[in-house]
């Protein structure tokens, strides 16, 4: 007989996992409302060219794509991003800026199955579009640490690595590099951590040719930078026009507002300024971070960046815009293993023990009103003895026994027993609900 498995890479969830996955979501969803976000969602399903277009090509190696039945091709989201600006391009004149949106849904990427990497997983997303200033980035990040510190998290656990493709090609251009080439360079820099010194070589050498050994020496130089005062010195030391030199005070300006502004709301100790963070998504043009744990466990908790021509290549205006992800998987994977993953048991209100079918219509009539009133109240579908009943009833969880004997039924009663200390107490069927409510 042919057995049916999950395929690799997606996941099932039984009663236990999916309370701890909806914890997960609640947290989420609470710290998002504070900051005053709103929640949306889009398709599942979209047209491939809108994640081949904008998504860059890592992205699309990874994409469950194919030709529906109308002869389209099209694609599982990987990312929802581009179906944001899509969303927002249709409809920017109409909607309030700055626009602050949120959500939580599956995402889809095909690649191999490993350690807090699925090929479906749920994902936060979190955007505001239409602030232009470094601001927004205070706002996404604060929001980032404080979804994190919701779990129960705190700074021994996680820190965020901030980096700015912007400070990248203001420091490549005086280096002498360009367009395609930054762009090039910067693909390198995503893998500079888990690549062969070779074959960094080697790559840089398609792009710098016979001096990709001094392009090397110079990115090492850069990667090693910590704070803005050595990145200030840094370029001192490089020849640069005066339209770089106004335009690194500038970004360095925005450097301070960022860094000052995370740390007026306390937050500043889980900030590492690390230019090796670069993300491998080909929108991102400024700002860019990501969310680690501190033993190094684990892939990245979330990441995001600032995406300021996205919108607009998707139909829309000019829109700035910076947004974040976090994924379930690594999160969870983190919450267990620092001993904050909750345990939950699902308790029940009140277990009804019916003697037989002559009690049943009463007790069937109290659990529907208890029901309909928001109480949960299980019974065996069976009949069973008495003894068989209770015993059920203290399994279940339930914090109080209805009990519907035929001397109850003649006296018009239900008899409440407290499951925890077994006292008893009369109620009249008629003031039931009032009974209860005293109670819960």
């Amino acid at each position: 007989m042919a057995t049916f498995k999950t395929l690799p890479g997606f996941r099932e969830f039984y009663p236990e996992d999916y309370a701890q996955r909806k914890h997960i979501f609640q947290i989420w969803r609470q710290v998002a409302r504070r900051f005053a976000f709103q929640e949306f969602d889009g398709p599942v399903l979209e047209s491939l060219e809108l994640f081949t277009a904008k998504s860059g090509p890592e992205i699309e190696s990874q994409l469950f794509c194919f030709e529906d039945k109308g002869g389209r091709q099209v694609s599982l989201r990987p990312e929802l991003t581009p179906t944001l600006a899509r969303m927002v391009a249709a409809r920017a004149n109409g909607l309030k800026r700055p626009i602050k949106w949120f959500s939580i849904g599956d995402n889809f990427r095909y690649e191999r199955q490993q350690k807090g990497r699925l090929r479906c997983f749920t994902q936060l997303n979190v955007d505001l579009l239409g602030e232009p200033g470094p601001a927004a980035e205070v706002e996404l990040i604060a929001l980032l640490i404080q979804s994190l510190l919701g779990f129960g998290l705190n700074e021994e656990d996680f820190y965020v690595r901030l980096s700015d493709r912007n400070l990248w090609m203001l420091y490549l251009a005086a280096l002498g590099y360009e367009g395609e080439a930054i762009a090039g360079i910067l693909g390198v820099v995503d893998k500079w951590e888990r690549m062969p010194e070779d074959k960094l070589i080697a790559q840089l050498a398609e792009v710098a040719g016979d001096k990709a050994d001094q392009l090397k020496a110079s990115v090492d130089a850069f990667l090693k930078l910590d704070s803005v005062e050595g990145i200030r010195d840094c370029f001192a030391a490089l020849e640069s026009d005066e339209e770089g030199k106004s335009q690194l005070s500038e970004r360095l300006a925005d450097w301070q507002v960022l860094l000052e502004g995370l740390s007026a709301m306390g937050l500043g100790a889980f900030i590492k300024i690390d230019l090796s963070i670069v993300r491998g998504l080909a929108y991102y043009t400024g700002f860019v971070f990501e969310a680690f744990d501190k033993k190094g466990e684990f892939r990245a908790l979330a990441g995001g960046g600032r995406y300021d021509a996205l919108v607009k290549k998707m139909g829309g205006p000019d829109m700035p815009a910076v947004g974040f992800g976090m994924g379930d998987v690594v999160l969870g994977e983190l919450l267990k293993s620092r001993g904050k993953m909750p345990t939950f048991v699902d308790t029940v209100d009140f277990f009804a023990v019916i003697g037989g079918d002559e009690e049943k219509p009463v007790a069937l009539a109290d659990i529907a009103l208890l029901r309909q009133a928001g109480y949960s109240v299980e019974y065996q579908l069976k009949g069973q003895a008495f003894g068989k009943q209770f015993k059920a009833a203290t399994s279940s969880g339930a914090r109080f026994a209805l009990i519907y004997g035929s001397e109850e039924l003649e006296k018009g009663i239900v008899k409440l027993r407290n499951l925890a200390d077994r006292s008893e107490q009369d109620i009249p069927r008629s003031q039931l609900l009032e009974a209860v409510r005293e109670l819960i």
